[in-house]
């Protein structure tokens, strides 16, 4: 049984107001995860001043974003490797709203990471337009990736997950925490974590509230992607040394259903060397 997190207690701010008080000029990313029942305690934790995003009485929302890479898994194999030239793209669906955006993160030679996003149809979040293909290659080309690479795309992981927004009394820093996490692969397989929280929090130089709560109940950031790190959950046949620990932590004893009818229960304790070859690469 999973732990509820109460978030009725926080004040409320509506999406307009987040959008206007939470223009980060630059910001420190940090992410953590842990057992939704060790997250439910950091909540309770948390000052009673932060507030929440509601829209309509509703404080956690659905997303699905559909990741897309190449046959030989390019995208994946930057990340896990990693290397300093690597890129994501995405399309992310904000479920109740119906409305989603494409996305596309990227890091150059110099480490210095772009994400941006553009409007995108609902009815499109599962493909790539022609338009799409060509916002990907101008993407890949500025970090030094050949462009052309960008018709290699297609669909590869989606995941699905519930998220609560928060932001600090003063504007100064803002958090979220996924819960109900899925990934669902192309090849059929899907993974869930019931049990298990992803938090991140976004703020100035110095660390947030949400931060130090995180702090003095133990819990230090991690390193997490979810697309790579959901599918090195799904395929131990790929490179994962990047995510080993958190595999064998709290990702173990995740539920993997590999088709309609055969689900279990396992861990994900495989620990390949680092020379294990990519087994999609060319």
């Amino acid at each position: 049984m999973t732990t509820p997190l109460d978030y009725d207690r926080f004040a409320s701010i509506s999406l307009e107001q987040l959008i206007e008080e939470a223009a980060l000029q630059t910001r420190v990313d940090r992410k953590y995860v842990l057992p939704q029942s060790a997250a439910a305690g950091v909540v309770d934790a948390l000052d009673s001043g932060i507030r929440i995003l509601d829209t309509d009485g509703t404080r956690a929302f659905r997303y699905e974003s559909v990741y897309f890479d190449t046959p030989d898994l390019l995208s994946f194999r930057l990340a896990a490797q990693p290397r300093r030239r690597r890129f994501k793209i995405r399309t992310r669906t904000y479920v109740e709203s119906r409305t989603a955006f494409l996305e596309l993160k990227t890091r150059g030679a110099r480490s210095a990471t772009v994400k941006d996003r553009v409007g995108y149809r609902v009815t499109d979040r599962g493909i790539l337009t022609d338009e799409a293909r060509g916002y990907a290659a101008e993407g890949l080309d500025a970090i030094g990736i050949d462009g052309e690479r960008a018709d290699d795309l297609r669909m590869r992981l989606t995941t699905r997950y519930r998220r609560a927004t928060f932001i600090a009394p003063d504007g100064s820093a803002r958090s979220t925490i996924d819960t109900e996490l899925e990934w669902r692969d192309v090849s059929g397989g899907t993974l869930s974590t019931p049990r298990l929280a992803i938090i991140e929090t976004k703020s100035g130089s110095a660390a947030s509230d949400f931060d130090r709560a995180l702090w003095r109940a133990g819990h230090r950031p991690v390193s997490i992607s979810k697309y790579a790190t959901g599918l090195a959950a799904l395929h131990p046949e790929l490179p994962r040394n990047r995510w080993s620990r958190l595999l064998r932590g709290p990702f173990a004893g995740a539920t993997l259903s590999l088709n309609d009818t055969d689900t279990d229960t396992r861990t994900t304790d495989h620990t390949p060397t680092e020379e294990t070859p990519c087994a999609h690469a060319a």
